[in-house]
């Protein structure tokens, strides 16, 4: 399982990496990458962090982009739905991917003081998950996993680590 999310990285570099490989999946699958979509995927990228609908919603308000909630929604479940961003359903917030345009199964590592969150790589067909779907006949097609403890920061006590 390989972990991104704690560790320290050139911010920026990730930043234009991710919305570069956005770019080109849209491209080839001819899928439209909005401006407004562009940019909630850039505050998500930005903060780092998971956030909330309405965050997102006020940072387009301010910037005049959009002022109803369905403006961030809509933004919102085109990049889920396109493997751009996650749903964090304990936090009930997005995360941009770390792997956008990959096929893969996200892990979340969730920070229970400081909700940091973390993206690992998953594969609930192996591991005792896989093990049970195999004894019962069941076909895994999706799975969320979402672990709850402390970051490397707040294990250490450093202050406000989000």
């Amino acid at each position: 399982m390989d972990t991104i999310g704690f560790q320290k990285h050139d911010h920026a570099s990730c930043m234009r990496a991710a919305l570069a490989a956005v770019e080109v999946y849209c491209a080839a699958h001819k899928l439209q990458f909005t401006p407004v979509r562009r940019r909630v995927l850039e505050i998500l990228l930005a903060r780092h962090r998971a956030m909330g609908a309405y965050e997102i919603l006020d940072t387009l308000r301010d910037e005049g982009l959009g002022s109803q909630p369905p403006v961030a929604y809509r933004a919102l479940d085109f990049l889920v739905n396109h493997g751009f961003a996650h749903k964090i359903e304990r936090l009930n917030a997005f995360i941009a991917c770390t792997h956008p345009g990959e096929d893969h199964t996200p892990a979340f590592l969730i920070c229970r003081n400081c909700d940091a969150v973390a993206e690992a790589h998953a594969e609930p067909s192996r591991g005792m998950l896989g093990r049970a779907a195999v004894n019962t006949g069941f076909s895994i097609e999706q799975a969320v996993v979402e672990a709850l403890g402390l970051c490397p920061n707040c294990r250490k006590g450093v202050p406000a680590c989000a």
